[in-house]
């Protein structure tokens, strides 16, 4: 049954227009219906199925049912701190992040960022970014949307009060790995680079502010297969993934 993320208040028993983004993707994507069923959730716990009663070109009306409490998030409360990469390499980032339960997302601009972008072009980014993980939420069953920072410096990141988080920078030279680390007792902060990876006076800037370099393996990962294998690893070895 097609997911859709609005929004507006939900409420059972009631009758709701959706517009946007939202109508073109259920009436000249998913080609639905009168009469046809969705679920519908709103980020702020839980969904609702529906019943669409009338599909207009830019607006269709729905009968909102019964609610249902499912809730599919990680008991990790994971913030994933990712060096911006190229195209569809970050959306891909994003999307899988989500899918594997991450909670927020700071984009951020390294000294081996291959990005440049001006303030228009960094507003855009943001709102498609914003785009990917909603899809991404829709597709996954989870019924609230991770939240994505506005793009930021990793040094100004850094400066950031990281102490009440188990903080990881993820890097082939460091010289431990994940099981040899004690289960989070709060937060945990996962730092991640571009396609150039990060610096060693990035590295080392993290580490003097409490991050703990861990690597995965003999083998150098490119940067959205290295944000998606500690995504899972962390959630397999202390989250819902077990």
């Amino acid at each position: 049954m097609p997911r859709i993320y609005i929004t507006t208040s939900l409420e059972t028993n009631s009758e709701i227009t959706i517009e946007g983004s939202a109508a073109n993707h259920i009436g000249r994507v998913l080609r639905l219906k009168s009469g046809d069923e969705i679920t519908l959730f709103n980020g702020k716990g839980g969904e609702y199925s529906a019943t669409l009663t009338s599909i207009e070109r830019q607006i269709i009306h729905a009968q909102v049912g019964e609610f249902n409490p499912r809730e599919s998030e990680s008991p990790l409360q994971i913030t994933l701190a990712q060096g911006i990469s190229r195209g569809e390499r970050m959306d891909y980032t994003l999307q899988k992040s989500v899918e594997l339960g991450v909670n927020r997302i700071i984009p951020l601009i390294t000294e081996r960022c291959g990005v440049k972008l001006d303030e228009k072009r960094l507003t855009k980014r943001l709102l498609h970014w914003q785009g990917v993980i909603i899809s991404a939420c829709e597709q996954c069953g989870r019924n609230r949307i991770p939240e994505i920072q506005p793009i930021t410096s990793l040094a100004h990141w850094l400066g950031e009060n990281h102490a009440e988080t188990q903080s990881f920078v993820l890097h082939h030279r460091a010289t431990h790995s994940l099981h040899q680390l004690a289960p989070p007792s709060g937060p945990i902060s996962l730092l991640i680079g571009p396609e150039g990876g990060l610096s060693e006076n990035e590295i080392e800037c993290a580490s003097q502010n409490g991050f703990q370099g861990i690597q995965f393996g003999p083998r150098i990962l490119r940067t959205e297969t290295a944000s998606i294998a500690a995504l899972a690893a962390l959630q397999t070895h202390w989250g819902d993934l077990r």
